[in-house]
């Protein structure tokens, strides 16, 4: 245990003098009246989308550059103030300046994500892209995990330990119900009712939702709270269900480094992000005939449109046994 904590306060201290460098960094190139929001987003990004560190280098270049132009254009000093019409002049600069149509559509694609952010996140209540044309992309498919990977991952964690039983039953709990990262982060203890077995979870607008969850992951936080949470809590802990090492609420960037760590370990090459086990989650559902509204439900999707992007990753599962199966293939 006391190895773990350790690793842990090493890994935390690492990462919060590289957020510091970063946040000093962005003090010079954003406004302050739009600074947090920025940093938010592109915390957003790095953690609950996975991006790769090139591609959010990439974002906040375009943040740069559009919060430069609000500046010099219209003397703007944050990002909340913008209108359409201030968009459609920025955008109509990028065209004049000669700029290649696939850089000028990745931009507007930034800003429309940006935008959806802070509605998301209700900061705004308009959003002034709503209406700007989005580039056609073509749809990218979610990683998923096999239902052997996944199995591999879940037995990594050192049971012996309280971190382990905190970690075992963490990644159950998020494959058993496909919460988001950051939902499973805010779960209290009184939100799981291992009689019934269901937990309670808080999703995005502040919509709850009750999700049914399988006895194994019962099981494991069980086991994490009679055996592992009581030995990590500290003055700070209060009633959420996961801690760290020292006792303070799991944070985002806590969970992707624990979940990239037991990856590795089981020998996983794809790439690994906190959606992972959310996107496994929903797709095996699907392969074994759960009902699409029921997963749709048990995911917090408003839209049943976003839910059936896992229809498309099972029927590729079905072509590619056909490909491999069929003597005429």
């Amino acid at each position: 245990m006391r190895e773990d904590c350790i690793r842990d306060t090493m890994e935390s201290q690492e990462k919060k003098i590289n957020q510091r460098k970063e946040t000093e960094e962005r003090k010079t190139r954003f406004p302050a009246a739009s600074l947090r929001v920025i940093e938010e987003y592109l915390e957003f990004l790095t953690v609950e989308k996975g991006l790769s560190k090139a591609t959010i280098r990439s974002y906040s270049s375009d943040m740069e550059q559009y919060c430069l132009y609000l500046e010099e254009e219209y003397r703007m000093d944050s990002v909340l103030k913008v209108t359409k019409t201030e968009i459609l002049h920025y955008i109509a600069m990028l065209t004049d300046s000669g700029m290649k149509k696939t850089s000028i559509a990745r931009k507007i694609s930034c800003l429309k994500s940006f935008y959806h952010y802070l509605i998301q996140e209700e900061y705004l209540e308009k959003d002034p892209t709503e209406y700007l044309d989005q580039p056609k992309k073509e749809k990218k498919l979610p990683s998923v995990l096999s239902i052997q990977e996944v199995e591999n991952l879940l037995e990594q964690p050192d049971l012996t330990t309280p971190l382990g039983l905190r970690d075992k039953a963490m990644l159950e709990l998020t494959y058993a119900t496909g919460m988001r990262v950051s939902e499973v982060i805010q779960v209290k203890i009184s939100d799981v009712n291992l009689e019934m077995g269901y937990v309670r979870c808080m999703g995005k607008g502040s919509k709850e939702r009750i999700i049914p969850v399988g006895k194994i992951a019962l099981k494991s936080v069980e086991d994490y709270l009679l055996r592992g949470r009581n030995k990590l809590t500290g003055p700070l802990s209060g009633p959420v269900l996961f801690v760290n090492g020292k006792g303070n609420p799991l944070t985002r960037q806590g969970y992707w480094g624990i979940l990239k760590k037991y990856a590795t370990a089981s020998g996983i090459t794809k790439n690994i992000t906190p959606h992972t086990l959310r996107h496994s989650f929903a797709t095996h559902l699907l392969e074994n005939g759960a009902d699409l509204r029921a997963v749709q439900e048990m995911l917090g999707h408003a839209d049943i449109s976003t839910t059936q992007i896992y229809t498309h990753v099972t029927n590729q599962t079905i072509k590619d046994v056909y490909k491999h199966t069929h003597p005429r293939a």
